[in-house]
């Protein structure tokens, strides 16, 4: 094992993909399933859900709601939200959503954040919240955490007096609002190699200590394929590249579909519009993939050039067998019986 990855800490985000063939319901079970199995190979340090709203191919709408179920049905692993997007609620209810989780699973709660609104005007409208929502995640941040201190007149109970560690999730300028905040951050995605490092630089460049972390603490974030085989690790990546080009295309998020579908729509004629296929060969690169000691060296490299803390993977497919497999074997490169994740970070 990479000396580098030794020291990394791996962690995982579930997005509660749908599949064709299987509904939105199955995708929530696959979630909580996931997480028990993960848990057991003992490598990962957290679980985190995300929230997607009106996305017929992510199940996950309610990010907190199913932490909770995924907590009760886990014992060790942390778990987490990847993220509640704070534009979409009041700082008030997510305080006190977050409390009522670490009252249940003490010391076992992470507070991801992201500073997204919905994704269309029929969305937000249904939200009621506009655009211009987004640029207010600065000062919605900062009463969130207040609520956890008691700095409000208004207490959000059971929150108050407890302690969940906060994280920024640097989509547009998640980066310089976490550095300004003092807070842990998360950025993805692996691909835009020189975006992300120009995040990470940013970050700690411009942290400020706070109440919640004295340091600079880095999350990298994005997809991580592993098999026995380069070939297979790269058709793990298929439906996914499928779904985003889909969806580039023709406005909406579809459920994931098998590898073999969309290889032989690939390589059919008129299978896929020119403008289909670009998308989606673009969604098949950078990722990191390929056998355990391709993607090893790619981890190690990786973790070397961005100096993360943590590497939280993001990995959606339709082979839910193909993609604990993934897990498994990346687990046998993170190792096994890993230290306990400080409450801090």
């Amino acid at each position: 094992m990479s000396t580098v990855i030794a020291q990394t800490r791996f962690s995982v985000l579930d997005r509660s993909r749908t599949r064709e063939g299987h509904d939105g319901p199955q995708a929530l079970r696959d979630s909580v399933r996931l997480a028990q199995q993960l848990e057991a190979l003992g490598s990962f340090d957290r679980f985190w859900v995300s929230e997607h709203h009106s996305v017929p191919g992510v199940a996950g709408s309610a990010p907190t709601v199913l932490a909770a179920a995924v907590a009760a049905a886990t014992s060790t692993i942390r778990v987490g939200t990847g993220g509640v997007m704070l534009p979409n609620h009041q700082p008030l209810v997510v305080a006190e959503q977050f409390g009522v989780l670490e009252s249940l699973f003490p010391g076992r709660i992470d507070m991801g954040l992201g500073r997204s609104v919905g994704f269309t005007d029929g969305v937000r409208k249904a939200l009621g919240r506009d655009k211009d929502d987004a640029d207010r995640f600065a000062e919605q941040l900062a009463e969130l955490l207040r609520r956890f201190t008691g700095g409000e007149a208004v207490h959000a109970y059971p929150a108050e007096g407890l302690r969940v560690p906060p994280f920024v999730l640097a989509t547009g300028e998640g980066a310089g609002i976490a550095a300004a905040a003092g807070l842990p951050v998360v950025v993805g995605d692996l691909r835009g190699r020189e975006k992300l490092l120009a995040a990470v630089d940013r970050y700690r460049a411009d942290f400020r200590p706070s109440a919640w972390a004295a340091e600079p603490y880095v999350v990298i974030a994005g997809t991580v394929a592993v098999a026995a085989s380069e070939e297979a690790a790269r058709r793990l990546l298929v439906p996914e590249a499928w779904s985003m080009a889909y969806s580039r295309t023709h406005g909406t998020f579809p459920p994931l579909a098998p590898a073999e579908d969309i290889e032989r729509r690939a390589l059919a004629d008129g299978g896929m519009s020119d403008k289909e296929r670009g998308f989606y060969e673009g969604g098949l690169r950078g990722h990191l993939h390929g056998t355990p000691e391709q993607v090893e060296a790619a981890l190690t490299e990786l973790i070397g050039a961005t100096g993360a803390d943590e590497v939280l993977v993001t990995t959606s497919t339709y082979d839910r067998t193909g993609l604990l497999e993934s897990y498994r074997l990346l687990a046998a490169l993170v190792g096994r019986d890993r230290q306990p994740v400080p409450t801090h970070a």
